[in-house]
């Protein structure tokens, strides 16, 4: 199978949509298909035409997580050497998803099991079907969550429902994966898009410099002290500003005070009206 076959690309106002594409093996991650992860997100990065990106799965599953026969199996024979490469593939490209350069959102369709997790947890949102099931089978054939699943269980969830999901094996639906907060929202399968593409479209509306600068620091700032944050959060601030070619801080101010054509806590101001510097 040619590598592009495995992963498909389809990018409509704004929004890239980004689907696993082995529906035949439940999205299973292979080697192949993380190796065409890391090429779209290079193609997909920079891109004017891209501001949001969601991250689906073809067919019935989101991801059955890891293929155990090419990715475990396969790698496996090969030796080391061959074990390695297969982890940094797939942990490199959700570590580039992690600190995308564009908000990220999973829609969660279906089946989202063991390695699943990861690219899961590297989206910045995360909208789920009612129907979808979500569940570490790792225990039940003889390993632990890796690929830092246990860390993404453990930083998401209560410590009660980490346990239970690792421990048990079990299986929960949509519903209770945003009650445990795994996931923002759930919703019937079809409005899943719908929703999808609603999250989407506000935050297309707000300023795309300042949605990097925030995202990452919601990742950061978990590890800090509060002295630390806050110094942190300052010069963030500062270099956000920098960045900003639109000046869309002050922009933000002007509508809000001089036109009053707008409320921050309504919306997002109106980024035509900006001029770049």
């Amino acid at each position: 199978m040619e590598e592009q076959d495995v992963v498909s690309v389809h990018v409509e106002d704004g929004i890239a949509w980004v689907n696993f594409a082995r529906p035949e093996k439940r999205n299973a991650m292979s080697p192949t298909l993380n190796r065409r992860m890391m090429d779209v997100l290079d193609e997909l990065e920079f891109r004017e035409d891209v501001g949001v990106l969601v991250l689906g799965g073809e067919g019935t599953a989101w991801s059955a997580g890891m293929d155990l026969k090419e990715y475990f199996r396969e790698t496996e024979a090969q030796g080391l050497r061959g074990v390695r490469k297969s982890q940094r593939e797939s942990y490199g490209w959700f570590r580039r998803l992690r600190w995308f350069q564009k908000p990220t959102i999973a829609m969660v369709n279906g089946w989202c099991f063991g390695g699943g997790f990861g690219p899961l947890f590297a989206c910045d949102l995360a909208i789920s079907a009612d129907e979808a099931k979500y569940g570490l089978s790792e225990i039940n054939w003889g390993i632990l969550p890796g690929g830092g699943v246990t860390k993404v269980v453990v930083d998401l969830l209560p410590m009660r429902d980490a346990m239970w999901l690792t421990l048990t094996g079990d299986l929960i639906d949509g519903k209770q994966a945003a009650a445990m907060r795994l996931v923002n929202e759930s919703v019937p399968l079809d409005r899943l898009k719908e929703r999808t593409t609603e999250v989407a479209k506000m935050l297309l509306e707000k300023n795309p410099v300042t949605l990097k600068f925030a995202k990452d620091a919601v990742r950061r700032v978990g590890l800090m002290t509060y002295d630390e944050a806050e110094d942190y959060l300052v010069r963030m601030q500062e270099a956000c500003n920098f960045h900003d070619k639109t000046d869309g801080r002050k922009e933000g101010i002007r509508q809000f005070i001089d036109e009053k054509s707008y409320k921050p806590g309504l919306g997002a101001y109106d980024k035509s009206k900006a001029q770049p510097r």
